[in-house]
């Protein structure tokens, strides 16, 4: 235990302080991060019909981005062996040696033990089980699923989809339909978002053992086609917010052509499947989340932006 600790220490001494932020923000896959605690936020927001108590929000995703980047720690924790296999991956934190295992295992729990205590005090108790569920299910199931299914994809993205449940709930402590509905964007969302990343990245998941959809459809043919069907399955779940009342008819318009252009890129990735067409399918995903999440706060149906009542507690 004393190597472990002076291996920790003097790899933390070679980094230096800028170069151990780095580590950190890409041992936490810190973009991706920020990515999930948007939906979060933008869950809480839609969720508060009487106004926003913006200091559970702030401590609702203070909670949901620590706890995001202890399961990003452990996933890369448990994966360095086959990270060390790929291109892609080879220079991450653990396998490129800039810290340790133990320095990351230490990394992983500390902040999944702050997330969902943060969740549990300063949001409720159910937030902080949702972010236990989600951190357990991305570390225990996905992860060890990744070498083994194709059906790993799926399961990824029904664990990405709860971090929605965690501001509806942290808001609300309830969850209702339009919690669901917006788990359900972000779980078909990541979809064609990874499998576009698959396709490009084939040959290297292979090489580091990974069972993805694309090895085995070389012909692109499945791979394409469902992300077809995940992004189409997006119209009826933008026309079905406005439909709950939690959206206005604005939403339905604009979040259904958002929609219809995602899938557009998605069917040229299908009738014409190679790196380029995977890389724009990709592209559009990284936009296409951003811009909805965008929409459907603008476009709120219960709230007066001029009259956004302000609580703190």
């Amino acid at each position: 235990m004393n190597n472990q600790a002076m291996t920790l220490e003097t790899n933390t001494q070679k980094l230096g302080l800028g170069g151990l932020i780095q580590t950190y923000a890409d041992l936490t896959k810190l973009k991706l991060s920020i990515l999930v605690v948007m939906s979060t936020a933008v869950a809480f927001v839609m969720a508060s019909e009487l106004g926003i108590e913006w200091m559970i929000f702030l401590w609702t995703v203070l909670g949901t981005i620590l706890s995001a980047a202890a399961a990003a720690t452990l996933n890369q924790l448990f994966e360095r062996a086959r990270d060390s296999e790929m291109l892609r991956t080879e220079n991450r934190p653990i396998p490129s040696g800039r810290i340790s295992s133990i320095h990351a295992f230490i990394v992983g729990i500390v902040l999944a033990y702050a997330g969902i205590s943060i969740l549990a005090f300063g949001a409720n108790p159910a937030a902080a089980g949702i972010s236990f569920l989600t951190i357990f299910l991305y570390v225990a199931v996905y992860t060890p699923l990744k070498p083994k299914t194709t059906f790993n994809t799926f399961v990824g993205a029904f664990v990405g989809a709860l971090p929605p449940l965690i501001g509806w709930v942290a808001a609300t402590n309830t969850l209702s339909a339009g919690a669901w509905i917006l788990a359900g964007v972000l779980f078909l969302w990541q979809i064609p978002h990874f499998l576009a990343l698959a396709w490009k990245y084939k040959d290297q998941y292979e090489q580091g053992g990974f069972f993805m959809l694309p090895s085995v459809d070389p012909s692109g043919e499945l791979t394409g086609r469902v992300s077809v069907i995940a992004s189409l399955c997006l119209i009826p779940l933008c026309l079905l917010l406005t439909e709950e009342g939690i959206t206005s008819a604005l939403f339905a318009i604009g979040g259904s052509a958002l929609s219809l252009w995602f899938t557009y890129v998605s069917f040229r990735f299908w009738r014409k499947p190679n790196n380029k067409t995977a890389m724009n399918m990709f592209l559009a995903s990284i936009a296409y989340l951003p811009l909805i999440f965008i929409l459907m706060v603008l476009t709120r149906q219960y709230v007066d932006f001029s009259e956004i009542t302000l609580v703190a507690q």
